[in-house]
């Protein structure tokens, strides 16, 4: 069994709204330091399969066919397994 974490952002180039309405409020708070925010998604997958490789496809494969829009968004993905 493995475990997929992935961080999913909007890409760099692709204005961020809900990012730089949240660093306007941190700076309306006081957090004249930060200059940049983006805001992204965060997701487990468990994958019930004896192979990393196959856990790692299964993974990529929900990503651009479903959890991510492959046109705005780039996505990261770490597997591991679980004992």
């Amino acid at each position: 069994m493995y475990k997929s974490r992935i961080r999913i952002t909007i890409r760099k180039t692709i204005l961020d709204p809900q990012g730089k309405a949240v660093e306007h409020s941190l700076k309306s708070h006081g957090f004249d330091l930060i200059t940049d925010t983006r805001i992204g998604k965060y997701i487990e997958l468990t994958i019930d399969t004896g192979s990393k490789d196959e856990a790692e496809r299964i993974s990529k494969e929900a990503c651009s066919r479903l959890l991510a829009n492959p046109v705005m968004e780039d996505y990261v993905i770490e597997t591991e397994e679980v004992k």
